[in-house]
């Protein structure tokens, strides 16, 4: 797990087999994004190849990979959802012919897709038992999805992409041409803050349904959604400049907030 990642901290705080299963989740759904953007013929027959690779890791198969080898032994372990890694992969497909939303609810599947599954195979290796668990899971994979979306909208429009919601960007007199010029002006400001606020209420949807009973088992989530909730925060101080500013926490201020939430749910 390179110290590169925002999740960097929140896995050091967990038991070493629970840290072993969350970085092989991780690291298989990371190739999986990896071998679709990287791809030169299309990313097609990468999407194939990974749910090639799903199926021997489920059907006591072999896996090819090494990602898929240190996943397989872990699925019994931990009882991790297939539903949720054929998610994954439905939602790494969607970037191969999908590079704008007209609507939120368009955008919602997309994040619950690459975000919310994975939040959902999470719970399961920390051992999580409220029944509100699931809607935690999901909220929290939404709200962290859309801070990557706003944090990267830099990244993602050189690469052709625009996950903004159009109907958003109608609404605040705002258009993708606007947004590839790279310059802040008043209707970008009041879409970027529409959208932080709608990553608070993402966010604010997932503490309401935090279970109690499971707040120790959840401290790794809580890390997260704090250093993804200071990446909101960044934006708003910078009063919405998303092109010449960085939303990024830096490790030191990663690690202190770890340290802060660690403290407070032990």
């Amino acid at each position: 797990m390179a110290r590169k990642t925002s999740f960097y901290y929140a896995f050091l705080v967990l038991p070493a087999a629970q840290r072993r299963a969350i970085i092989a989740v991780w690291d298989f759904c990371r190739a999986v994004d990896d071998a679709v953007d990287e791809s030169t013929t299309g990313g097609q027959e990468a999407v194939r190849f990974w749910r090639a690779e799903l199926t021997r890791c489920y059907e006591k198969g072999t896996p090819e990979t090494p990602q898929g080898q240190h996943l397989q032994p872990l699925i019994a372990t931990f009882d991790l959802p297939r539903t949720s890694f054929e998610d994954v992969i439905d939602g790494v497909a969607m970037d191969l012919d999908t590079s704008r939303y007209q609507t939120f609810t368009e955008l919602y599947e997309y994040c619950r897709r690459v975000a919310a599954a994975v939040g959902l195979i999470c719970i399961r290796i920390f051992g999580c038992r409220g029944a509100r668990a699931p809607e935690y899971a999901v909220n929290l994979g939404v709200a962290l999805q859309l801070t990557n979306i706003l944090r990267d909208i830099r990244d993602d429009l050189d690469r052709g992409r625009v996950y903004l919601p159009l109907e958003d960007l109608a609404a605040a007199g705002c258009r993708v041409e606007d947004l590839a010029a790279g310059r802040l002006s008043d209707p970008i400001k009041r879409l970027i803050a529409f959208e932080c606020r709608r990553a608070r209420e993402f966010y604010r949807r997932a503490v309401d349904a935090r279970p109690p009973e499971d707040r120790r088992r959840l401290v790794a989530a809580e890390i997260m959604r704090a250093v993804y909730f200071e990446t909101i925060r960044r934006i708003e101080r910078s009063d919405y400049d998303v092109f010449s500013t960085s939303a990024r926490v830096p490790r030191p201020r990663q690690a202190m907030i770890a340290l802060k939430q660690w403290l407070w749910q032990s």
